[in-house]
């Protein structure tokens, strides 16, 4: 079998997870992409990372796969999921150093709520959800733009009054009085078209990279008897 290779997202939350609480190290600031776990490992060890914590972050990629394809709208997405398997439950010091941790790497608060099994973190649309699975337990970390989608949709729509008035208004011989609103309209519109769709690759991906911290670091907790140090 060919030893499996590393996008540079994946080996960003690797060393992001391996980094973790040690801040006499440094992670490496070239560029690397396609790499084994075997490179990882002689990179970490040249900059002063622990290869062995470099090895359990990489094990996080390999138990946790994404969960499902994005929703996306316009051809952008829309929605970030991503799933983390489980071999035990977390305990409850466990689960507080993860929603001490999901808040600082997304830095906001979000609530805790907990109902038998089900532990809870959330914010707005931004949820980390713990539950039991057939095989063991999941974290399930998701998150929608919906904003995005109304005020694309709402562009859209003053677009297409914008288009249909000026056609109208062309048949009727009244284009250059109505030229003023039709104007706009026109700026209104595309205002609110691009605050929907324009953001939305840089936000997708700002969270994609949250939620691979969050899996390599989650991995690297249950794989120790004791938590890693630093939150």
């Amino acid at each position: 079998m060919p030893e499996r290779r590393y996008t540079e997202d994946e080996v960003a939350a690797i060393f992001r997870a391996a980094t973790e609480g040690t801040e006499s190290q440094r992670a490496p600031g070239d560029h690397v992409d396609g790499v084994t776990l075997s490179d990882l490992r002689s990179i970490a060890d040249e900059v002063g990372i622990s290869p062995l914590a470099v090895t359990r972050a990489a094990q996080a990629l390999d138990r946790a796969p994404v969960a499902a394809v994005p929703e996306r709208f316009l051809g952008l997405p829309l929605a970030v999921e991503r799933t983390v398997a489980l071999d035990r439950a977390l305990t409850e010091p466990e689960w507080e150093r993860l929603v001490s941790q999901l808040r600082q790497v997304f830095r906001v608060r979000g609530t805790v709520r907990a109902l038998g099994s089900l532990r809870e973190w959330s914010h707005g649309n931004l949820q980390a959800l713990l539950e039991p699975t057939a095989t063991g337990y999941q974290l399930r970390m998701g998150t929608m733009k919906g904003g995005a989608m109304r005020s694309a949709a709402a562009g859209a729509v003053a677009l297409a009054v914008t288009a249909a008035t000026g056609v109208m208004s062309g048949v009727h011989g009244t284009l250059a009085q109505t030229a003023p609103m039709l104007a706009v309209l026109t700026g209104v519109g595309t205002a609110l078209l691009a605050n929907g769709t324009v953001r939305l690759p840089f936000w997708a991906r700002r969270r994609r990279e949250q939620m691979e911290s969050i899996a390599a670091w989650l991995a690297a907790l249950v794989s120790e008897r004791t938590p890693p140090a630093g939150s």
